[in-house]
């Protein structure tokens, strides 16, 4: 062993063990995919997944977010708000919790969610930690409550500020410039995750408010959304530039094993496939079983409709699966309980069912 190994010395000294938030502090990647542009709308989008699961539980219609001047982020629902009465087990109030706490919110109770986009339970105290200043205000009760924190630090405890006649909750928060390689927020980015998200939860309004710039009417850059036709109107958005050869969008929705699924499909005159699978409201693209399962079940139907009707009796080679998705546009969305993705990004969804 030469002597620069033997100065290297390893005990139990060496380790460490981060506490709170530091973890997430220490290495971000781990919990938003990257440090670059993707991870930082990222945080957005635990943000605006927190909104989106009241609203698949019934609870919230509408969701508004807004670049603010100095490319801070505000995320506003109109769901119950955030509990904020003391946690017996925490000491402290459920709020703080919630924000302070890696794992901790309503994801993990099959009673508050039956579906979760934010299911690793990081979410937003993931954005307090990588935030340099974050405000969440709650109303719920009739009463308004407030907390701020410092690059995920409590700066006082939760605290009323008022009355309300309304419920919901507000965070705002400034990606902290230390940790990501670029803060300024991209209108085009969030504008086409919003639009997925109201394709995806038909009947959820929502809307980007880019305070930073002004239309031509002096009014600041606004796009909202909002679908009744949910994963149709989708497929009829991704093939508005192509020639389709159906008249209407085929849609399918049903419920196997205790998970909804929906599918939404239309031919067009390409030679391309384009199918776009969404695991609560999570865009897998690397696919994973739920896309497989689509494709096998499709090739199959096909095939044995073909054969029954002897449409391929002149053909004198194998057909696969590929000549089946020629010119294919689908989107596929499975609302799953307890959804095994690789990772809190979520990009490929591992469940047999």
């Amino acid at each position: 062993m030469s002597e620069e190994n033997k100065n290297q010395e390893y005990s139990a000294d060496n380790i460490q063990v981060l506490e709170g938030l530091e973890a997430v502090r220490k290495r971000p990647a781990m919990y938003i995919g990257d440090i670059g542009v993707k991870g930082l709308h990222h945080l957005v989008y635990e943000v605006v997944d927190n909104s989106i699961d009241e609203a698949l539980a019934g609870h919230c219609s509408h969701i508004d977010c807004f670049i603010n001047e100095n490319n801070s982020i505000t995320v506003t629902d109109n769901g119950r708000g955030i509990p904020t009465g003391m946690h017996e087990k925490e000491g402290r109030s459920a709020l703080e919790v919630v924000m302070t706490v890696l794992h901790a919110g309503g994801k993990f109770d099959k009673g508050s969610y039956k579906v979760s986009g934010g299911l690793h339970g990081v979410g937003v105290s993931c954005v307090n930690a990588l935030s340099s200043d974050l405000r969440v205000e709650v109303h719920r009760d009739g009463k308004m409550y407030e907390q701020e924190y410092k690059i995920g630090a409590p700066q006082y405890d939760v605290r009323e500020i008022g009355t309300t006649d309304i419920t919901g909750t507000k965070v705002t928060f400034l990606p902290d410039a230390t940790i990501f390689e670029d803060t300024i927020y991209h209108f085009d980015i969030l504008v086409a995750r919003l639009r997925e998200l109201a394709f995806l939860n038909k009947g959820i309004h929502l809307s980007i408010t880019d305070k930073r710039r002004k239309d031509a009417e002096g009014e600041f850059v606004k796009e909202e959304f909002y679908s009744e036709g949910g994963l149709k109107e989708f497929v009829s958005f991704l093939d508005e530039t192509r020639d389709s050869i159906l008249e209407d969008v085929i849609y399918i929705d049903g419920e196997k094993d205790g998970v909804p699924v929906e599918v939404a499909m239309v031919y067009n005159t390409s030679y391309t496939e384009n199918v776009h699978s969404y695991v609560n409201n999570i865009n897998t693209h690397e696919g994973g079983t739920h896309l497989s399962g689509f494709r096998r079940g499709l090739t199959r139907t096909l095939k044995k409709y073909a054969d029954g009707s002897g449409l391929l009796k002149k053909v004198k080679f194998e057909i696969s699966g590929d000549d089946f998705r020629e010119g294919l546009t689908a989107v596929i969305s499975v609302k799953v309980m307890e959804p095994q993705f690789e990772g809190q990004t979520k990009t490929k969804l591992g469940n047999k069912e």
